[in-house]
């Protein structure tokens, strides 16, 4: 257990609001202290990771995207490959041209070949737009996955909050799944088997994963959020729960998250971690009648309250009212996460 400190500046400077003519209690002034010093903690816990090609094993590699502490990781998803003796396997393709290329020419560049096929873990944009700068291939999802793929589409400007995305942003067309699945599968690369494996519901109702038996790696999708908060805007998070219990029961050595850096179960406990306590504490405040958006903004977080994103929260508090009112359905409910984002961002300032 980590012992947090208090240090002497800490104290002066909240029991400075005692002259300003502010009436804080000494426990209060303690326990500000206590919760700066903690976040600081945390947040040194917290690393950064670089954008890369990661060679993991013979044939097989991780591709992740820099992020860390204080970036906006919105988009910032990771992808794989695995490259046999006849083409190479994408295992999600990214969303912004710009970095779906940049993907596609790393993988090309350090093994001499081309792809000839995409799984997609599921629909959400960021790990599907990128499908048509690997076209024509076979893409393949679960049923789910390609239909909420087409739903979604390509949005009139995407990514128009970033503008060092714009690249090529006038060649993304809509390239769903082109084959569904509707329970497992295995793929062979050479040596490497691949298997797919039905992990839903869970961030969606379509995840899938890809699972390497023989080098004991998963790639999760974005069932696995390391260091990131999790994102529920279509999740069944109770689910969820459970679809991280399944691999936690796995032979796996390594897993690559859909968000976040290379990790290990060890990761993959703290994004349960999270997710449990998001439950129970939103449980607690559905029964109170409190809106989604103060729930998300007055549940005591603790080392999760230094993960970046923490907007999210919201949306996952949304979706589990819903599922505590017996009302959740796949699709996202926008309205009604936008507008408790907004109360949540809020109530956040004036903290």
């Amino acid at each position: 257990m980590t012992r947090i400190r208090c240090s002497r500046r800490d104290m002066i400077s909240l029991t400075g609001l005692a002259w300003a003519g502010i009436c804080v209690a000494p426990e209060a002034l303690y326990g500000r202290a206590l919760h700066a010093r903690r976040a600081q903690v945390s947040a040194a816990q917290i690393p950064s990771w670089p954008t890369e090609l990661r060679r993991l094993a013979d044939g097989v590699y991780a591709y992740t995207q820099a992020s860390g502490p204080g970036v906006d990781n919105a988009s910032l998803s990771n992808a794989g490959v695995i490259a046999g003796p006849d083409g190479l396997l994408a295992i999600d393709t990214l969303g912004p041209p710009i970095h779906a290329k940049a993907f596609k020419l790393a993988a090309q560049k350090a093994t001499g070949k081309t792809f000839n096929r995409v799984i997609n873990t599921h629909h959400h944009r960021d790990h599907t737009n990128g499908n048509c700068f690997f076209t024509p291939v076979e893409i393949v999802s679960s049923e789910y996955t390609r239909q909420a793929t087409i739903d979604d589409g390509i949005p009139a400007h995407p990514y128009d909050t970033r503008p060092e995305w714009q690249t090529g942003m006038d060649e993304l067309r809509l390239a769903p799944p082109t084959t569904t699945l509707s329970g497992g599968a295995t793929y062979r690369y050479g040596e490497i088997v691949v298997e797919v494996i039905p992990n839903y519901p869970a961030h969606t109702f379509g995840d899938v994963m890809v699972y390497l038996p023989r080098q004991k790696i998963l790639f999760a999708g974005d069932v696995a959020f390391y260091y990131v908060t999790p994102a529920g805007h279509n999740a069944h998070i109770t689910r969820w729960i459970d679809a991280v219990d399944r691999i936690a029961g796995m032979d796996v050595d390594l897993i690559v998250p859909g968000h976040g850096p290379i990790g290990t179960k060890k990761e993959l406990a703290e994004t349960r971690a999270y997710l449990e306590l998001l439950v129970q504490e939103t449980r607690k405040r559905h029964a109170m009648g409190m809106s989604p958006g103060r729930a998300a903004a007055e549940i005591p977080l603790g080392r999760f309250a230094a993960w970046t994103n923490p907007e999210r929260n919201a949306w996952n508090t949304v979706r589990l009212y819903a599922e505590f009112a017996g009302t959740l359905k796949p699709a996202q409910d926008l309205a009604a996460q936008n507008a408790a984002v907004a109360e949540y961002q809020s109530l956040a300032r004036r903290r």
